[in-house]
């Protein structure tokens, strides 16, 4: 009785464990493709300057970012999967941010459930989630026909909070 007790446990852990994400990947990863998190935007092969713009996170916190489109032969598929878009947000010429919209294809998240493990559904923002020590990655539908995959640097965010912290203690000093 001990020993299939045991047994049943020892089992059960493995099991267990295997369903769980292998965030160990994910951050060995990095990114999508050679498009790592964390580099500077002008190593991407194909990237194009698209608009300045302002990143919110939360209620009061702004950044000032840019955003930037890829377009070169290496990022038009995974695998069988066609990619229609490439977007990157940078911060100080780090990107932060990449976004990929793809076509609506089982594959991908097979694919994606086979490198990386098991996501976690998010009901809040319905997507499903792998999350890193470093980075984030979403996927969630876009529109009938795509996918969105949202990398999201968690590094790069703090270096954000951080210097909009060192702002507002700047002002304060200055009273």
């Amino acid at each position: 009785m001990k020993l299939n007790l045991t047994l049943f446990i020892i089992f059960s852990f493995f099991g267990f464990a295997n369903a769980q994400q292998d965030t160990t990947e994910l951050d060995r990863r990095n990114g999508f493709k050679d498009i790592k998190l964390n580099s500077r935007v002008d190593s991407v092969k194909g990237v194009i300057f698209k608009k300045d713009h302002v990143e919110k996170f939360g209620e009061k916190d702004e950044f000032p970012a840019k955003v930037y489109e890829v377009e070169h032969p290496d990022y038009q598929f995974v695998g069988p999967v066609k990619v229609n878009k490439i977007e990157l947000k940078a911060y100080k010429n780090l990107i932060y941010e990449i976004v990929v919209l793809a076509a609506k294809d089982p594959r991908l998240m097979k694919g994606m459930e086979s490198a990386l493990g098991k996501a976690e559904f998010n009901v809040r923002s319905d997507s499903y989630v792998w999350s890193g020590k470093n980075l984030s990655l979403h996927f969630k539908p876009f529109d009938k026909d795509q996918v969105q995959l949202t990398y999201r640097s968690v590094p790069v965010t703090k270096m954000m909070k951080e210097d909009k912290k060192k702002e507002v203690q700047a002002v304060a000093d200055d009273f």
